[in-house]
């Protein structure tokens, strides 16, 4: 009788091994199929939240159908520790393991509202923006001029709540001055910035911050990406170009950057200004004369004089020969890359179009005519 009682009892633990096995397996395919979200959301996770709420929220979006499971498998992969704070976008059918990776690596959020302050040319503007998940595509809730009038209750809202994320976005052909000025403004910041950076040493671009980061930090960030954007572009530099250092290729660039806002024409410009300096020529370019007025501290505001064009400064490129002594603006990378890397051309100038963007020319004759067409296109605009 013990022996049957022993053979069943052997025969029902093995039964309970084989469920048990059944459901692990079905357990770990339920972890890593595809998921039941039918759309993409935006997953936020708040700080000093857990895997147990991140599951509640999961289960309430319809983005897993088991909380256990997503639980279990969180704990078997050690990740438990791991979970970050911030706004994640969560794709349509991401089954279970996919979450916990994108809760998890940490980096920048990738969804929901927050703050940007767009630092321009002319101007900075704050933007409260949030990404709509479907079309993946931000939405612009509130905008506003720092200083002019009463901040949006948008903005207002947005700033009060904790862990909203901030961007600083910089515009390529901005000044050290301008951005320097701008961040003084920005009131989600912190620290005194003492010293001014370098012109031409900010890299133009998208940097997220937190409330309170300091300016100085978020500076030398700008400093350090420039630095690895330059040393990267003349590593890859075309061969034979008038550039003694990669501090001449950072001065040429900000002038390509100035000259257009085109994409498509910096090379051609980058190959206007090699050629004359290959010929002797003088780069009679008008932003460094406009540079050397205003001291990157805001735009112009009117047509260059004459005398302007005559007088004798270190950034007058129509009376000093070469390079002026420093940058004279902050050029982004594709200024920086089509600068070391030219088109190969004739041309030796070049005249605003009428449409954006310049005619060129490989001879003088050629560009007066070009010059003639731009003067008609000027006069038929003033006579509207």
């Amino acid at each position: 009788m013990w022996r049957h009682v022993a053979s069943n009892a052997l025969s029902m633990f093995v039964v309970i091994l084989m469920l048990l096995g059944g459901m692990i397996a079905w357990g770990k395919k339920q972890y890593v199929d595809a998921g039941p979200l039918a759309q993409t959301i935006c997953l936020k996770v708040e700080s000093g939240s857990n895997f147990s709420r991140v599951s509640e929220d999961l289960i309430e979006s319809g983005a897993i159908t088991n909380a256990s499971i997503f639980r279990i498998g969180v704990e078997y992969s050690d990740k438990s520790p791991l979970l970050k704070a911030g706004s994640f976008l969560v794709n349509q059918q991401a089954s279970m393991a996919e979450i916990v990776d994108i809760v998890t690596r940490g980096g920048a959020s990738t969804c929901g509202s927050e703050i940007v302050f767009r630092v321009g040319i002319l101007r900075s503007q704050i933007q409260v923006r949030e990404l709509d998940p479907q079309t993946q595509r931000f939405v612009i809730q509130a905008e506003f001029t720092p200083g002019e009038g009463a901040a949006p209750a948008d903005y207002a809202r947005l700033r009060d709540e904790a862990g909203t994320r901030y961007r600083i976005a910089l515009a390529e052909g901005a000044t050290s001055w301008q951005i320097v000025d701008a961040l003084n403004k920005a009131e989600f910041l912190t620290g005194e910035v003492t010293d001014m950076p370098g012109e031409g040493l900010l890299a133009p671009d998208s940097y997220e911050v937190i409330a309170g980061a300091d300016r100085n930090d978020l500076l030398a960030r700008m400093i350090s990406a420039q630095e690895v954007r330059l040393a990267t572009a003349w590593a890859n530099r075309a061969d034979g170009l008038p550039y003694a250092s990669p501090e001449e290729a950072l001065v040429m660039a900000s002038i390509v950057e100035k000259e257009t806002g085109l994409a498509d024409e910096r090379a051609q410009v980058a190959s206007v200004f090699v050629n004359r300096l290959n010929r002797g020529m003088k780069l009679q370019t008008d932003p460094t004369v406009i540079y050397g007025i205003t001291q990157g501290r805001g735009a112009l505001g009117r047509g260059l004089r004459q005398s302007e064009l005559r007088s004798d400064t270190l950034f007058n490129t129509y009376v000093i020969a070469g390079l002026p002594p420093t940058p004279i603006a902050n050029p982004g990378l594709d200024a920086i890359e089509a600068t070391l890397n030219p088109a190969l051309t004739d041309f030796i100038f070049f005249v605003a179009n009428g449409t954006g963007g310049h005619a060129f020319a490989a001879t003088l004759a050629e560009h007066n005519r070009n010059v003639v067409a731009w003067r008609a296109i000027e006069a038929a605009r003033a006579g509207q």
